[in-house]
């Protein structure tokens, strides 16, 4: 397996629905939350990795950053497919296949990506069918309205960097006042 990419037999973290500003555009909805990653929140997780049961090091959990959960309504219910976790640390974005009960996560390398949210957005703009095949969700990706994700996307994207706007400026009031 290519070394960008980490794969869980749990599934990712569900959103925080106080948190998670969300948008229809027919077959999906997009939803935009602001995550913490830290050590506490990924031990009540229980992060676990799929190969060999190792468990994943808590340790290494603190980051923060926009996430576009990416959820596929059908007769089954409604299923996160796609993550983009626009981190400052590590940036990554998941394959959530609900199916095979596995959640690959693959790392970005901003340097060469650029800003993890433009880069997100982009993919939402113009890979989104084919991620959501990629992810397992086919029938999914069958029923998007390119029309309709298009008409949303500028809502999803202001809603993000208002997120990460807002939580920068946060940021450096508290250092501020810290120091």
């Amino acid at each position: 397996m290519a070394s960008h990419i980490t794969r869980y037999d749990k599934m990712p973290i569900p959103p925080i629905e106080a948190h998670t500003q969300w948008f229809d555009a027919g077959a999906v909805r997009f939803g935009v939350e602001y995550r913490l990653l830290t050590e506490a929140i990924a031990a009540a997780a229980e992060v676990e990795a799929a190969r060999g049961g190792d468990r994943a090091d808590p340790a290494s959990f603190d980051d923060r950053g926009v996430s576009i959960h990416v959820v596929g309504n059908d007769e089954q219910g409604s299923f996160e497919y796609l993550r983009f976790d626009c981190f400052q640390e590590d940036p990554h974005y998941h394959y959530v296949s609900w199916r095979e009960r596995t959640n690959e996560m693959l790392h970005l390398d901003a340097v060469a990506e650029g800003d993890p949210l433009a880069w997100a957005l982009e993919r939402l703009r113009t890979r989104l069918r084919e991620m959501l095949a990629r992810a397992g969700a086919a029938h999914i990706a069958a029923r998007v309205d390119p029309r309709a994700v298009e008409v949303v996307l500028p809502r999803v994207a202001e809603a993000a960097y208002r997120a990460r706007g807002q939580h920068a400026a946060a940021a450096a009031a508290a250092r501020s006042q810290a120091g």
